[in-house]
């Protein structure tokens, strides 16, 4: 094995990957940063994994292309695993894992290399995509092979062979960080009893120390893709930034999960999505005033399978495409305002505008305004529960 492309955050587990390929194999390394906003210095990245013993380094700016092929995608799916987390990191994975076959392609490697956990979900997305887009190279998990039992072994790694980690036994958190979330996990995390310490979050403000006047924000939508906020226009990434420091500000956008891992545990699971859970709130809301019940309904169904298939790693199968085909249907209405109220760690829907709207004041009213023929609704209950009817029926005969 000549050249290893791995996939390298400048975090704990990649830091020591480096050295560690390095010594096993005796092969070039390559090392692959995706840009997806997780705000690292590309400088400060390159340095420390070329001091690491990387031969080469590559920083790859992929936040438009995470935004418009990813994350809006995701969110006009209303793709929420288990109905809480919004998939930023699942989302992703099939980003970088691409752009990292088309290094090794360039640069003619044999084989990629990530830091994923035997007991994770990211192995299962980079490896599915690596063996979907490159089945011809070899694919190396360090930490599903490596002698170390715990983080603390690999510090103490670190410290030997002079790898700069940031990562001690006090705050021993493992964060990934981009534009649609972060996740934090480790330490006290592992407790499922233990509240999350404060310093564990990284761009929400706790909300009992959030302003004590509430913020009203209206995002615009078009098609299912949001494309303003209060009357402005703006792109996605200027939105995404926009929202994330307004939740942050307002305690926003904290998720603490018990979550199902694909590969059958429960974990507990910490978040932070300020955008996200700000613009699925509005973004669903918009849906219930547009589409039609039952293919709202039918929607939600979808939705769930959707999310299932971003989590399970299946971004690349035609499964999850067809059901993309679909979903891009249900938004061609999905046009429109939708006003929020932040305060405290809430968001809450307090308006909707859309001129798709299926909502007519004239039909819900109670007022004069009403338009609605109340005499029709008894010819409808008699035919609609007419197989109750004659269910009930059925049953009074078998008791006489």
């Amino acid at each position: 094995m000549k050249k290893i492309v791995v996939a390298y955050s400048g975090g704990l587990d990649t830091s020591v990957i480096i050295k560690w390929l390095q010594t096993k194999y005796q092969a070039e390394i390559i090392a692959f940063t995706a840009d997806v906003g997780q705000r690292e210095n590309p400088a400060l990245l390159e340095k420390k994994a070329l001091q690491t013993g990387a031969k080469k380094f590559y920083f790859v700016d992929l936040k438009d292309e995470f935004i418009n092929n990813y994350i809006f995608p995701s969110l006009k799916g209303s793709a929420l695993y288990e109905g809480k987390y919004p998939l930023a990191t699942a989302l992703s994975r099939p980003l970088i894992a691409k752009n990292m076959v088309e290094v090794a392609k360039k640069e003619n490697a044999d084989a990629f290399a990530h830091g994923c956990t035997g007991k994770g979900n990211d192995q299962v997305r980079f490896e599915l995509a690596f063996k979907n887009l490159a089945p011809e190279k070899e694919i190396i998990a360090p930490v599903r092979e490596w002698e170390f039992k715990s983080r603390e072994e690999e510090i103490a790694y670190a410290k030997k062979h002079n790898i700069p980690v940031s990562v001690t036994k006090k705050k021993p958190y493992s964060i990934d960080w981009n534009l649609w979330g972060i996740s934090i996990e480790c330490g006290v995390l592992e407790d499922p009893w233990h509240e999350p310490p404060e310093d564990a979050y990284q761009i929400t403000q706790n909300p009992e120390n959030a302003p004590s006047k509430p913020e009203y924000i209206e995002i615009e939508f078009c098609e299912g893709i949001p494309v303003g906020i209060n009357g402005r226009h703006v792109n996605g990434l200027k939105l995404i930034s926009m929202l994330n420091e307004i939740g942050g500000k307002h305690g926003v956008g904290r998720i603490d999960m018990i979550e199902n891992r694909l590969v059958g545990i429960k974990s507990r699971e910490i978040y932070e999505a300020p955008a996200a859970v700000i613009l699925h709130t509005a973004h669903s809301e918009l849906e219930k005033l547009i589409l039609e019940r039952e293919l709202l309904h039918f929607k939600t169904i979808v939705s769930q399978k959707y999310s299932e298939l971003i989590y399970y790693g299946y971004w690349f199968s035609d499964f999850r495409i067809c059901l993309e085909k679909f979903i891009n249907e249900t938004q061609k209405y999905v046009t429109g305002t939708v006003r929020i109220k932040l305060f405290k760690g809430q968001c809450t829907v307090v308006g909707r505008k859309s001129p798709f709207s299926l909502y007519e004041e004239k039909l819900s009213t109670y007022t004069e305004k009403d338009i609605f023929d109340h005499r029709a609704s008894k010819g409808f209950i008699d035919i609609y529960g007419l197989p109750l009817i004659l269910e009930g029926r059925r049953i009074r005969k078998k008791e006489k």
